[in-house]
């Protein structure tokens, strides 16, 4: 009896850890390199042993086939992947604000190391992003990535078929919703920009010998510096936001 409800718990936890762990392994700020696969390790394993409890009666049982136990554990991560792809697409939003914002400054070729992506980006395409990522902490976003993932045992139930075409068409919508969202937060510099460049040709027709270049550059990289001081707060606010739409909808009522 001992032996058997030890099988099952441990095969509760393992079921639950495969959502968490993928989950872990992509969710936005969770997944960045300065986080140590080691602390992703123990907080996986930290959230699925206060989960297990909690969802063990809603799991199904043990299978005695070994070909349907690595079926069940593949379906498991796959949803534990699709929860942290949604977060990175949502995370997206600001990275695209960021990169246009480097191009009205004229500053798309300063490229930094971003922790985030784990690829070269631009400074303000890595400070929206670093940002963001310290706004949803400071207002507990993580917490509800994490109810989101609890929650959707209810939704999405271990055992029952996948809803690949539901999950694709989410992700799909998600993408298109990001880059909309990024060209919108961005949209203060676009502005500016414009009026700044037709302003600046005008005055280089005007005026042949000003020098537009070495006159032109440190104006526009100042004016755009203003105006993100201005709407940054804004431009978090309105993440923020979608951010909590973006995992909102998987929480229990």
């Amino acid at each position: 009896m001992l032996q058997e409800f030890l099988a099952l718990n441990i095969f509760s936890f393992l079921l639950i850890f495969a959502r968490i762990g993928a989950a872990l392994v992509l969710l936005p700020g969770f997944s960045a390199s300065y986080v140590t696969i080691q602390v992703r390790l123990l907080l996986a394993l930290a959230i699925s042993f206060i989960l297990t409890p909690v969802l063990a009666g809603s799991l199904p049982g043990l299978p005695s086939d070994l070909g349907v136990l690595a079926l069940l554990l593949i379906s498991e991560i796959f949803i534990g992947m699709f929860f942290g792809v949604l977060g990175r697409f949502l995370l997206a939003a600001l990275q695209i604000a960021g990169t246009m914002t480097s191009y009205f400054m004229s500053m798309a070729n300063a490229f930094i190391r971003d922790a985030l992506s784990e690829q070269q980006s631009s400074i303000f395409a890595n400070f929206f992003a670093t940002l963001g990522i310290v706004a949803m902490f400071a207002a507990d976003m993580h917490h509800l990535m994490i109810q989101a993932i609890a929650d959707s045992y209810s939704l999405f139930i271990p055992g029952q078929p996948l809803p690949l075409g539901d999950f694709s068409q989410l992700l799909m919508r998600q993408v298109a919703d990001s880059f909309a969202l990024g060209v919108k937060l961005a949209s203060p510099f676009l502005v500016v920009a414009l009026v700044y460049y037709v302003g600046l040709g005008v005055v280089g027709r005007l005026m042949p010998a000003l020098p537009v270049f070495f006159f032109g550059l440190p104006v526009q990289i100042g004016v755009q510096i203003i105006v993100m001081t201005i709407s940054l707060s804004t431009i978090i606010l309105i993440f923020l936001s979608k951010f909590e739409e973006g995992y909102g909808v998987f929480l229990a009522p």
